[in-house]
């Protein structure tokens, strides 16, 4: 995740030293909020791989904490002995 993060930091940079090196009678904030808008439009098609991948792992994390979560639930609930015996009398 940092590795796109970084990513789509350096890709804004670019375009910002590109637009504010051009000499256009436009104050820099304008400059700046166009390189946002053309690094968002741009990062939407170039980091596509980049972000899928980090899209990928967020969900992994998810589902790993979901099923953390509900391990942890049973344990509580006290279904996990009820599970293990029923599991110990099938075997």
């Amino acid at each position: 995740m940092v590795k796109y993060t970084l990513a789509r930091t350096a890709l804004f940079a670019v375009v910002a030293v590109v637009l504010l090196a051009i000499p256009l009678p436009v104050h820099v904030l304008v400059k700046l909020l166009v390189a946002v808008v053309v690094s968002f439009v741009l990062a939407f098609f170039v980091l596509r791989g980049m972000r899928d991948e980090v899209a990928n792992q967020l969900a992994s994390a998810a589902q790993r904490r979901a099923e953390s979560r509900e391990r942890l639930r049973t344990a509580l609930a006290g279904d996990d002995d009820r599970r293990a015996a029923d599991e110990d009398d099938e075997a």
